[in-house]
């Protein structure tokens, strides 16, 4: 068995883990990343990063990586299909900009995005197959110590320790927060292949219908990514048998079989190894608001701290959020005290807590009642509510969640070689 002591360990690679170890990075400290798979995770394949996910990866300096894959789209254009009338609503997609240029929102392959962050880190700042096994505490007069016990009996001890581990956090559950819970909807999400190009060009189309929403939104001009969510199925049902080529048969004959042919089309051409099924979880909102996310020098980001449903496309992109926050309050905490100080070290987690659990509450409500109003049924209510409140009213302010600035990480005037060698490895005083 071997016992070692870091000073800040992240657990989980993912978009949450990996963009908190780059902000803590750019603030001076270097962190050990825990990972259970045997590589990154590339579950998923594609996600919308809104303006507010480009904003934090333009703190992060890796957003002008990803435009070059991703370039920005001058024109537009987004259409809702109601299933049950035929009718086609078109929504603005206005051009907004930052100083960097435009930063709509635009799909993103989520390996491309991982692959990118990891690539920021220092050799060794990932440790593949890392599984966590329990989770301890120890206390050395006014500073606590974070003992983890990994899978293959190593003990890792760390001064800071953030859980980006997803909604099934181990981390979360460790500082008690309340488990998060199914929604009772389910989505099926894949990327479509067009060796000859697709015909969606600068266009994203939504089908909505009772109890069921799709969409498709262009990744470059041969890729689409879909998805398709609906009321969980039941026992027994080939969405659950975790076979794609069930799963995909499962969507084109029977759930989506009413839906128009370009919709249909691009189901039909999904490259397998993308599709995933998956249930939709969410944490309730007073629990993120009013509930306890960061112990003495323990806390959650991501995932862990704030799962959502998809209906804003809003979880990865609050994930980056986190991580430029996160960073932001440890960086502050550096320059104000000369180091990772503990106790001071407890608060500046505090603070970002603070900061955080009422932005990532109203992200849950909002994805929540979106999902629930633009699936809610073909009742005359509800169809009131859908096209004349929600869309007509409330649907631009909701998308303005999607236009916040989380901020900048602080920048370290080094002025000397003890500064530079204080900072780069992350002193941390007891």
């Amino acid at each position: 068995m071997e016992e070692v002591v870091e000073d800040v360990v992240i657990v989980g690679a993912g978009i949450a883990g990996l963009a908190t170890a780059v902000a803590l990075k750019r603030v001076g400290v270097k962190a050990l990343v825990l990972e259970k798979s045997n590589g990154l995770r590339a579950t998923g394949a594609a996600l919308i990063l809104s303006r507010n996910a480009w904003l934090a990866l333009d703190a992060l300096g890796v957003s002008q990586k990803l435009n070059s894959m991703y370039p920005f789209i001058k024109e537009f254009r987004a259409y809702i299909t109601n299933l049950e009338s035929g009718a086609i609503q078109e929504i603005s997609a206005a051009k907004r900009a930052s100083g960097n240029g435009e930063t709509r929102a635009r799909a993103v392959h989520r390996k491309a995005l991982l692959e990118t962050l990891a690539g920021e880190l220092p050799t060794n700042s990932i440790r593949f197959s890392s599984k966590l096994t329990k989770i301890e505490t120890e206390s050395h007069l006014s500073s606590s110590i974070a003992v983890i016990h990994l899978e293959d009996e190593n003990v890792i001890k760390a001064k800071i320790l953030i859980g980006c581990d997803g909604v099934h956090s181990m981390v979360a559950r460790s500082l008690g927060i309340i488990a998060a819970i199914d929604s009772g909807r389910s989505s099926v999400r894949g990327l479509a292949v067009f060796p000859q190009g697709h015909c969606l060009k600068d266009e994203m189309h939504q089908f909505v219908g009772t109890r069921r929403r799709a969409g498709l939104v262009p990744v470059n001009d041969k890729e689409i990514y879909w998805y398709f969510t609906c009321s969980s199925p039941s026992k027994g049902t080939g969405l659950l048998s975790g076979d794609p080529k069930v799963i995909q048969r499962e969507v084109i004959e029977k759930y989506a079989k009413d839906f128009p042919e370009i919709y249909l089309d691009a189901v039909k051409h999904t490259d397998l190894s993308t599709l995933t099924w998956a249930p939709l979880m969410f944490r309730y909102p007073w629990n993120v608001a009013f509930g306890k996310l960061s112990k003495q020098n323990i806390t959650v980001a991501g995932d862990a701290m704030h799962p959502m449903t998809p209906d804003l496309g809003q979880g990865g992109c609050a994930a980056l959020e986190d991580a430029v926050v996160l960073g932001r309050h440890i960086g502050t905490s550096i320059q104000q005290n000369g180091g990772l100080v503990q106790p001071q070290m407890a608060k500046a987690l505090a603070d970002y807590v603070e900061e955080r659990r009422w932005r990532a509450t109203w992200l849950i409500i909002g994805s929540y009642l979106t999902g629930w109003v633009q699936e809610g049924g073909s009742l005359w209510g509800l169809k009131f509510l859908r096209d004349i409140i929600f869309y007509g009213l409330l649907f631009r302010k909701i998308g303005t969640l999607m236009q916040y600035d989380c901020g900048n990480l602080p920048i370290f005037p080094i002025s000397t070689e003890s500064d530079k060698m204080k900072i780069c490895c992350g002193v941390v005083a007891l």
